[in-house]
């Protein structure tokens, strides 16, 4: 299964190194700068889960890309995403599958509209990676779990192959026929952290100790739920009671990366991870939790002193 894989980045980087590590046919769409970099040291991930080092990934700018491949594995930026689809989009052929790797739900709708709702599965990846100043790709958590899927949940054959594929890569890889839920939960738990960390300027653990720190934080909680169930995916009660205890868990330094990039002053996803969500039908009919704007609006991200 001829595999291309947009980026070679903290995400991107790492699971296509994985697939690469277990001699599956996959090429990188890089830019000029990072293909140099892959042909001069190779990529290099450095992960408790094992290192490795793969000499002279094969690499592919956008101009020469010339024959359809049966896979796109999309893990870039939303504010990246325009560019992405007009890179790859040679690439996709009829029978092409994608799969995304964003935050958010939005892109759905965007890579539907560009190439055809057929085309994309719901995708979602749980890791924490990042490019060191070696470009290296530095793992930083445990975690390390890609899921897919069709949207409707059936285990189309297209599925079972790329099931196939990712079998036997040094990563946990998942067919589900829940993929849209998935989504959604996983949108609840980073529109949660991200909008009380990066609202608060600080890691949960220094929020929950706060005077109301927790109950804001699970007030917000309460409305990331409710935006979700008004699309028709209520969150499931085991995930919830989860991340409850993981979002007011005294100590923790857990921190939204787009709090990461608003301190560094990179451009953040606010708009299409959190804003779109709550300017949609539904969840304008569903409404805060707490009244009045969202928590969560990318305005209060950016200024807290609004709030």
């Amino acid at each position: 299964m001829r595999t291309l894989v947009v980026g070679a980045g903290g995400i991107g980087g790492y699971f296509g190194g994985r697939l690469l590590e277990a001699n599956r046919d996959v090429t990188f769409l890089v830019r000029p700068r990072r293909a140099a970099e892959l042909a001069d040291a190779g990529l290099r991930i450095r992960s408790r889960r094992g290192d490795v080092t793969l000499a002279a990934p094969l690499a592919v700018l956008a101009e020469n890309i010339a024959d359809p491949f049966d896979l796109v594995l999309l893990s870039v930026k939303a504010y990246d995403l325009e560019d992405a689809m007009a890179s790859f989009g040679p690439a996709v052929g009829p029978e092409t599958a994608i799969v995304p790797l964003l935050n958010g739900m939005r892109h759905l709708e965007i890579l539907d509209e560009r190439f055809g709702r057929t085309r994309v599965l719901g995708g979602q990846c749980t890791i924490a990676a990042t490019l060191n100043d070696k470009h290296e790709i530095v793992h930083l958590n445990e975690a390390h779990s890609l899921s897919f899927g069709e949207r409707d949940g059936t285990m189309s054959e297209r599925v079972k192959a790329i099931e196939n594929l990712m079998d036997g890569s040094r990563f946990d890889a998942h067919a589900s026929a829940t993929i849209l839920l998935d989504m959604w939960e996983k949108w609840v738990f980073l529109a949660t952290l991200a909008g009380s960390t990066c609202l608060m300027r600080g890691a949960i653990g220094d929020i929950s100790v706060a005077l109301g720190g927790a109950d804001l934080v699970l007030r917000l909680l309460d409305e990331c739920r409710a935006v979700a169930a008004a699309e028709g995916y209520p969150p499931r009660e085991a995930f919830l009671d989860g991340i409850r205890h993981m979002l007011t868990a005294t100590g923790s330094p857990l921190t939204a990366s787009m709090l990461r990039d608003i301190e560094n002053g990179a451009p953040i996803e606010a708009d299409h991870g959190i804003d779109h969500h709550w300017r949609s039908p539904p969840a304008r009919t569903a409404g805060p939790t707490a009244g009045g704007r969202p928590c969560a609006s990318p305005d209060c991200l950016h200024s807290p002193e609004s709030v």
